[in-house]
């Protein structure tokens, strides 16, 4: 269940959730968190992450009660996600949050040959 790995969960939420647990986004507190093949997200995941991302806050599955979060969210995607929202299956108004710096990276098939060198200055 992809939403309690993120927003985490109380004792008892669900079948086997024997104690509370912690989300991503708890434990990526006042860091950045990596959330890879986005669009494969449920609708109403995609419902709780826009609020994490308007409102800096969440509820862990089975509570609630609000928790507050400072946290940088990097999405990434092997799909169109403009096809996505218009056929319905990704909420418009996320796309728009999360596609604010967008960087499109050639297919690895397609860039054999070209090399990517980082220097940095120390």
């Amino acid at each position: 269940m992809i939403a309690s790995e993120l927003f985490g969960h109380e004792q008892g939420a669900f079948t086997g959730a024997m104690q509370r647990r912690a989300g991503r986004f708890e434990a990526a507190e006042g860091g950045t968190l990596f959330l890879d093949e986005i669009a494969e997200l449920p609708m109403e995941t995609q419902t709780a992450l826009l609020r994490v991302l308007q409102e800096r806050e969440f509820e862990r599955i089975g509570s609630t009660e609000p928790l507050k979060v400072d946290v940088r969210v990097v999405a990434a995607t092997n799909r169109d996600l403009s096809s996505s929202v218009r056929n319905g299956t990704f909420r418009q108004d996320l796309f728009y949050r999360l596609n604010v710096f967008p960087l499109h990276l050639p297919v690895a098939a397609r860039a054999r040959r070209t090399t990517f060198r980082c220097w940095w200055n120390t």
